[in-house]
């Protein structure tokens, strides 16, 4: 994506460097400024992209040093007032997503974070820890309703998890209380945010770029930041996109914790432009033609137009199976899931089940995966349809997350996982040395997060999952050796309340089910 030609005043940075104070603005960014550059992050004309349409990646950028934010040795944390022009910018024929954040961090760097709906901030484990002492203000474009996201359009101050403590449709609210203007986070337009903290009050402000600041604020939360923040914190942006992309851009940034006014030192006039144009099929017919034969020509472009557009929709339909319709997640590519396996190398396997081997696999934006083939000579399908079915629309910390699929010729499928680093549980209990073996405490802690990916199935969900084949083989183990239930082959749904009309006996023997 290239922006139209502008013309940026010199970057200009103010350091005031005392034991607490720092007050620095950037109109447009160079490879000199004073920044840490992460992941897909880069500096180009001016413009600090975050992230491009690269799938399953992360952008992150930092100050380049750490900055005072709370007093030694005490719990006063400093005021702080920030401010930038930003623009999330759409490709064109592409669908966007996923969002950029602001955030104080303690450390630099993208370890611990993953892309997709965790906005390169953190990740399926540390999503949710006291420890992570994080502050976000997350400007986001998908709705998840494992954060409770209010819609794909907001905006949210994120306190160690992205399960927002306040959040807002994104826009501002006009004066004189004639009420609230919507915007629309990224359709390319360059807004202005505003993020200041005093006396345990946050306050955000967005607007388009060269309004003036509205006086009143889109969120107002009252946090004492004592126990978020350490006595100096990395502060700057992370974004990330996954299936959906686009570009986040940062075009000018602010920040004092002295000066209060400094954002007001932002230029936002020849700015450029990332609008896509926008088109009419029939911008000029009925003046070629004059209106009479205008306006049998627009009409007979509007019937070949709809007939056409009836019998793509009705191909692609024949192509698809009726149950893809309905369940989510959607296919991945075959190229996809082959260049991550590198076509599917021996080396890469890292387990062979009962319908086939599991390969691990690399993604282009350098997620892990894990690819279970399953051969359509014997009875994968079906199972293959109740993993698709049930965990493709579950999402739980205690559950293997299910990235996609993918259907070749001849019936073949393929499912694609979140890789788990530790494998699974049964190697940590029966197939190692009694050196590596799982402690007493860490198979406790094991169940019960087993127990807890099991009550969610259960009771947290609008339908009852049962899984039919819960074993030490089927209990993976991720990085950080938190148990995930996964295998759902023999998985079936029903609805709360209801009784099961099947006698069958499924499972493996000397095993709950």
């Amino acid at each position: 994506m290239k922006p139209s030609s502008f013309c940026f005043s010199s970057p200009t940075l103010v350091s005031l460097r005392s034991i607490s104070a720092v007050d620095f603005v950037f109109n447009g960014f160079n490879t000199s400024s004073n920044l840490l550059l992460f992941g897909n992050a880069t500096v180009s004309s001016q413009i600090l992209t975050l992230t491009n349409d690269t799938n399953f990646s992360i952008g992150r950028a930092l100050y380049a040093s750490k900055i005072p934010t709370k007093r030694p040795n005490s719990s006063y944390v400093f005021p702080f007032s920030t401010s930038f022009i930003f623009s999330m910018a759409p490709y064109k024929n592409t669908l966007p997503g996923h969002g950029m954040v602001f955030i104080f961090a303690p450390s630099k760097g993208i370890n611990g974070t993953s892309s997709n709906e965790h906005l390169g901030l953190f990740n399926f484990t540390n999503k949710d820890k006291q420890s992570n002492h994080v502050l976000g203000v997350e400007f986001d474009v998908f709705k998840n309703q494992e954060f409770n996201d209010i819609n794909d359009n907001h905006v949210g101050i994120d306190v160690n998890s992205l399960d927002s403590v306040a959040e807002h449709e994104a826009g501002y609210w006009r004066e004189n209380g004639t009420g609230f203007k919507r915007l629309k986070l990224n359709n390319g337009e360059n807004y202005q945010a505003w993020i200041d903290y005093n006396d345990s009050v946050i306050n955000v402000t967005m607007a388009k770029a060269g309004m003036k600041r509205p006086n009143t604020p889109l969120l107002s939360y009252v946090r004492n930041l004592s126990d978020v923040f350490e006595d100096e914190m990395f502060v700057g942006f992370t974004s990330a996109t996954g299936q959906l992309v686009e570009a986040h851009m940062i075009l000018a940034w602010s920040f004092s914790n002295t000066n209060f006014s400094l954002g007001e030192s932002l230029i936002t006039s020849g700015l450029p432009n990332f609008v896509l144009p926008k088109s009419s099929i029939f911008r000029s017919k009925g003046f070629i033609a004059g209106i009479t034969v205008g306006g049998l020509l627009v009409t007979g472009v509007i019937a070949l137009f709809l007939f056409k557009r009836r019998r793509r929709i009705k191909r692609e339909r024949d192509e698809m199976e009726d149950w893809e319709l309905e369940y989510w997640p959607h296919r991945i590519t075959y190229a996809e899931i082959e260049a991550a396996t590198k076509g599917f190398r021996e080396e890469n396997v890292i387990g062979i089940g009962g319908n086939g081997k599991v390969y691990k696999g690399v993604l282009a934006g350098g997620a892990e995966i894990a690819v279970k083939r399953i051969s359509h000579e014997n009875d994968g399908m079906r199972e293959c349809l109740a993993e698709i079915s049930s965990i493709g629309r579950l999402k739980h910390r205690n559950l293997v997350g299910l990235r996609g699929w993918c259907k070749r010729d001849k019936g073949n499928f393929m499912l694609v996982y979140d890789y788990m680093e530790n494998g699974s549980l049964d190697k940590m209990v029966f197939d190692c040395d009694e050196s590596k073996m799982l402690g007493f405490q860490d198979r406790i802690r094991v169940l019960r997060d087993v127990a807890s990916g099991v009550l969610y199935l259960h009771e947290g969900w609008e339908s009852k999952v049962l899984h039919r084949d819960i074993k030490a083989s089927n209990v993976l183990l991720d990085k950080e050796m938190n148990g995930r239930l996964g295998d759902f082959g023999l998985a079936r749904m029903h609805g709360h309340g209801d009784v099961l009309s099947t006698t069958r006996v499924v499972g493996t023997v000397g095993y709950l089910v």
